[in-house]
């Protein structure tokens, strides 16, 4: 079983947890963690075209491999003639935002959707890259091991 799955719009990396004071109407502090808000956006965004790209279909079970490919925008600031290599796939994003976060923001927001955990993936294969139109696409598909010729082969 393979799911495909384009997230148009900048891709956006997983923020830390935020943590702050809070009193309650006793008095009594505690500290509350929060995710931010463009993280959880971002999450419900991805979990939203996770479920049309599902349909009725159950979550895929085993072991799964990702292809997960983050197109950033390239930056109106630079030359023209910096942004058409860019355009040309002869500058790599070397900046922010780390492709591990973005991978982390979707995986997560993929949980009990496409896959039941994340946990579930076991090869994993990214890239960072710039276009005209910013996005993320990821592919997800069962592996079998018995066909797999990485599993037989050891490092």
């Amino acid at each position: 079983m393979r799911i495909t799955l384009t997230i148009p719009g900048v891709p956006v990396p997983k923020g830390r947890p935020r943590f702050r004071n809070q009193r309650t109407k006793s008095g009594a502090e505690f500290v509350q963690t929060y995710t931010p808000a463009k993280t959880r956006s971002y999450t419900a965004t991805v979990r939203a075209l996770a479920k049309l790209a599902m349909g009725r279909q159950a979550p895929l079970t085993g072991p799964l491999h990702l292809n997960l490919v983050a197109f950033l925008p390239i930056p109106s600031s630079w030359p023209k003639h910096r942004q058409a290599a860019a355009r040309a796939g002869l500058l790599l994003p070397t900046s922010k935002p780390d492709l591990d976060n973005i991978e982390k923001a979707v995986t997560d927001a993929c949980n009990g959707v496409v896959y039941g955990d994340d946990a579930l993936i076991c090869d994993v294969v990214k890239a960072k890259r710039y276009a005209i139109e910013p996005r993320v696409v990821i592919e997800v598909f069962t592996i079998d091991p018995r066909t797999d010729s990485e599993a037989s082969g050891g490092p």
